[in-house]
């Protein structure tokens, strides 16, 4: 008797699986075949992604080489090239090339087009922290002579956190601004920390140096 009742269960399973096939089994075959068109299409884009930043690659180094074998006011035609690029450019290429268009700017005489872009790249959330990081340092140095000491003091405070690779160059120009201000002594107290500081680079720690010689330590 258990044989008879098994096949019994045996054949009913057939049938609601027979059943099951003939209502869902056209959504089956539809699904995999979204599944191999959309994995299709994923490849294509990427191909298409790929080519894209290479042509912007190609066109970033070359906007390089022009900026590098150009002199004086008429590397203000290499920054027009970055501007181009960083128009249409992915996210990476686009904080690189505001980056060194804002370089270009600053070497030209523009310092608020310069700073403007700096402005851009320290406020992009797509943008890689360092770079940003990198943004505010290059718009506190070209400010650290002029520019509001308190704004500058801000932008740099981010900076000089132990872990941020940036904050040799940062308490450096903090220094700079107490010495602008007339704070003397925590100007001498920050180059002392700088020329003692070995995790610091060569060139900061011998500027410091040289500044605590002028200053009297």
């Amino acid at each position: 008797m258990p044989d008879i009742f098994d096949e019994v269960e045996e054949d009913l399973r057939a049938d609601r699986a027979q059943a099951w096939l003939k209502r869902y089994g056209g959504m089956l075959v539809g699904a995999a075949v979204l599944v191999v068109v959309a994995a299709g299409a994923w490849r294509a884009w990427e191909w298409r992604e790929q080519k894209r930043i290479n042509a912007v690659a190609d066109k970033f180094m070359a906007a390089v080489q022009t900026a590098d074998a150009l002199k004086g006011p008429a590397r203000a035609a290499a920054a027009d090239q970055f501007a181009a690029i960083a128009a249409t450019a992915p996210d990476g290429y686009r904080t690189l090339a505001r980056l060194r268009e804002a370089g270009l700017r600053a070497q030209t005489g523009d310092l608020a087009g310069a700073s403007a872009l700096w402005d851009k790249v320290a406020g992009d959330d797509a943008a890689d922290p360092l770079l940003r990081d990198a943004a505010s340092l290059q718009w506190a140095m070209h400010h650290v002579d002029q520019g509001d000491p308190a704004q500058v003091a801000a932008r740099l405070s981010k900076l000089t956190p132990a872990d941020n690779p940036f904050h040799p160059l940062a308490n450096e120009t903090l220094a700079m601004l107490d010495l602008r201000q007339g704070k003397t002594a925590a100007a001498r107290a920050a180059l002392t920390a700088l020329a003692q500081d070995l995790t610091a680079p060569a060139g900061v720690r011998q500027r410091a140096q040289g500044l605590l010689a002028r200053i009297g330590s």
